[in-house]
């Protein structure tokens, strides 16, 4: 990523434009400081092409917006051009005859694309459908700079229209449900980056989200559950909740305003647990053992092939299909273990009366069958790529997600495909490296590396491109149990899907984007929408240098950090990093990232002493393998913060690199215990640890993960402690710096013990 921004930048499809660096004010209530982000226009989606002239009108609350008589869909954009200038600190126009900004209809302009041009006698947005008004209001409101009496608009001329048809995004609110208020935020973000699907995961192992009114079982039992706990711990309150049928019309009624297709997917053959246990009869007959439903990972209870259970899952679908208008219902197909299937001599009857030789075919032939029912009720199935294995019906279409293999065969099939690669378009992946930034998939997935995503890969041959829909990023839950943490998973990362689904292909320049994102990311929290600060937040990496602490800071955008040592918040004057420091202890040092003379969010401040230079929280600490990392929140307190925990569930094991040993005496360990909650077949007899010597383990410290045990923590002063416990023990001295190997005994997995923090203590 670049480390200096340009005066003049590219924006892709769009000539040069000069970058001016006069200060214009954000929305009232800023993230960032009052002084500019200094581009006359910061459009997030980047336009196909745009021209910015002189001057430009004021738009104030009695300016007024026109739409022509009786056209809905221009009524419904200037509805929300007004809805979200008043959101974001702008006046709310008046909508009718007169006004000065003017929605027209004019033939011929691709769909969901527009033009807008503003002058100083106002703006004209045109378009040929719906979407296109609406996008063109988005655009108008993000060209919006506040002033004393209204909102300026700079004169522009834009020719806009997307590359992709599906600019998607997923939430999983069957893993965590939440609130509809919280639902219709995403969508207001989705619109305003000019995405416009939103693929709704109600339905998995641990939990059932929609209302059907014929099997209330699905909501009354597998809508809720009680979180799983470590042995010993207190019983945690019971989560869950459902979208009743009212409620899901009417977070669709908001997103068809707002351009914004909902695409439901309702889980089979696989991923059924939660309507087995609600009704067994839908399954092989095999028990469920209690609190099987709180486990994450992949569960081998499939849906059996009765006749029953097809008029079980006709019958949802037609509640699906009354709720849902959208041409794609999405059914699923990924990861349906068939080991019960294969034990069962009733499938293997049904098999061989269906000339059937495998479990992947009578896969096929279950999706199959299923693709009919919709087809003969004019819709399209979608799933996940598994579909592929033993053949689909023709109007099949499939989102790859295990890497890009499966968009290339459905393509070179002929078949529509919807490109959702894990990990990089996996948002539930870490996007930072500190303990602020939540909890989710350990692997790192940062905004550059979305960004850097080829939607339109070469392995996919051009004259079988058509067949790419689109793009789409997806959010699972399973480790997000609070909204806020799934909005700052989301965001900013799917602006970057937004902008490789709706921009023109060609080079892409990093820099540029981020100065188009920081005001994007002001407006989403205007819009409810709390972004992670990850890609502003400077990392700091600490060590002693004799009395003196050595800091060495990195970043994620390429910009400038700077810092102070007297307490004040940094800004544009303040001293620049450079290289490392090395500073007198004690002292405090607060750095922050400064884009155009702003203080971005994310800024941090460290107390620099002999302590803080020896202590590594868990994500300072180096896993020493990456089978199943995670990072995971501990399971107390039921309500408030609580603690979170990086760690390979497949390995827990812990190295802190080059830990400063001279002067060492003693060590503290900051533990907690978590239950192994998952779902990982036979791989789990793969986990192994030294036996203990004492009835609950101990923690033990190495001179690397083969050398000699230096220091042993027992680990029975945690084990009925609910939260975080702090062990400590001396440790036998050793000289200069040396990786230390943190492991611990055990004679099971359960419960999962887990590093919160490492302290080393010199003498006094």
């Amino acid at each position: 990523m670049p480390a200096r921004y340009p005066r003049f930048v590219k924006v892709p499809g769009v000539s040069s434009i000069q970058i001016f660096r006069r200060a214009l004010p954000l929305f009232a209530g800023a993230l960032f400081s009052s002084a500019a982000i200094a581009e006359p226009a910061a459009l997030l989606p980047a336009p196909k092409s745009l021209s910015v002239a002189e001057g430009g009108f004021t738009l104030t609350a009695t300016s007024g917006i026109s739409v022509p008589a009786g056209d809905s869909g221009a009524r419904n954009a200037a509805e929300r051009l007004a809805e979200l200038l008043s959101r974001t600190g702008g006046p709310r126009p008046l909508i009718g005859a007169g006004g000065i900004v003017r929605f027209e209809r004019v033939a011929n302009i691709p769909a969901e694309g527009y033009r807008l041009t503003t002058s100083a006698t106002g703006a004209t947005i045109s378009a040929s459908d719906d979407a296109g008004l609406f996008y063109g209001a988005v655009t108008l409101w993000q060209l919006a700079r506040p002033e004393r009496h209204g909102v300026f608009v700079p004169a522009v001329t834009i020719a806009d229209a997307p590359r992709f048809k599906w600019r998607g995004l997923m939430l999983d609110s069957a893993r965590h449900f939440q609130s509809p208020a919280f639902v219709k935020h995403v969508i207001d973000a989705m619109a305003a980056n000019k995405l416009n699907t939103l693929h709704w995961h109600l339905v998995d192992d641990q939990g059932w989200r929609i209302e059907i009114p014929k099997y209330p079982r699905l909501t009354s039992v597998s809508g809720w559950r009680l979180p799983a706990t470590a042995p010993g711990a207190p019983v945690l309150p019971r989560t869950g909740g459902f979208y009743t049928g009212a409620q899901i019309r009417d977070i669709v009624a908001y997103a068809t305003k707002r351009g914004v297709t909902i695409v439901p997917e309702i889980e089979m053959p696989g991923h059924a647990l939660s309507a087995i246990r609600a009704y067994p009869r839908l399954g092989m007959g095999v028990p469920i053992p209690p609190g099987t439903e709180s486990d994450w990972g992949v569960f081998p209870w499939l849906y059996n092939t009765d006749e029953a259970t097809f008029g079980f899952l006709q019958d949802v679908l037609d509640e699906v299909i009354s709720l849902f208008p959208s041409r794609y219902i999405h059914v699923g197909g990924d990861e349906a273990v068939k080991d019960q299937w294969a034990a069962s001599p009733v499938i293997e009857a049904k098999m061989k009366a269906l000339g059937i030789t495998s479990e992947n075919k009578l896969q096929s032939w279950f999706v199959q069958r299923i693709g009919r029912y919709l087809a003969a009720h004019d819709r399209r199935l979608i799933g996940w790529d598994e579909i592929l294995d033993g053949g689909i019906t023709p109007d099949a279409t499939v989102m790859s997600w295990r890497g890009l293999d499966g968009a290339v065969a459905a393509a070179k099939a002929g078949h529509d495909t919807v490109l959702s690669p894990e990990p990089v378009l996996y948002l539930n992946y870490r996007q930072g490296v500190t303990a602020a930034e939540g909890t989710g998939r350990g692997k790192l997935v940062t905004l550059a590396d979305v960004y850097g995503f080829d939607p339109a890969p070469p392995s996919i041959p051009p004259e079988q491109q058509r067949h790419i829909l689109g793009l789409q990023g997806n959010v699972w839950t399973e480790h997000m149990r609070t909204e806020s943490a799934v909005a700052a998973a989301m965001f900013p990362r799917a602006a970057a899907v937004a902008e490789l689904g709706w921009s023109p292909a060609g080079p892409r320049d990093f820099g540029n984007f981020v100065r188009r994102l920081a005001p994007q990311m002001q407006r989403l929290t205007k819009l409810g929408i709390e972004p992670s600060e990850a890609l502003f937040r400077p990392v700091a990496t600490l060590s002693p240098v004799g009395t003196k602490a050595q800091v060495t800071l990195t970043g994620q955008s390429g910009l400038p950090m700077r810092y102070t040592t007297d307490g004040t918040l940094p800004g544009p004057a303040s001293t620049l990093y450079a290289g490392p420091l090395a500073l007198p202890m004690p002292a405090r040092l607060r750095v922050a990232t400064i884009l155009d003379g702003n203080t971005m969010p994310g800024a941090i401040d460290l107390a620099l002493t002999p302590a803080a230079v020896r202590h590594r929280d868990d994500t300072q600490l180096r896993l020493c393998s990456e089978g199943i990392p995670l990072r995971l929140t501990d399971d107390a307190p039921a309500a408030g913060p609580r603690a979170a925990f990086l760690l390979d569930i497949a390995n827990p094991c812990w190295i802190y690199d080059a830990a400063p040993m001279d002067g060492v005496r003693s060590i503290a360990i900051s533990v907690g215990q978590l239950p192994f909650n998952f779902q990982i077949g036979r791989d789990v007899d793969k986990i192994t640890f030294r036996p203990p010597v004492t009835p609950a383990g101990e923690v033990e410290v190495r001179d690397g993960c083969e050398g000699p045990r230096l220091a042993t923590l027992p680990l029975a002063p945690a084990v009925h402690q609910p939260g975080v416990t702090r062990l400590t023990s001396p440790i036998a001295p050793v000289t200069g710096t040396h990786d230390l190997c943190i492991t611990y005994t055990a004679r099971g997995v359960n419960p999962l013990w887990a590093v919160s923090a490492v302290q080393l203590v010199t003498a006094p």
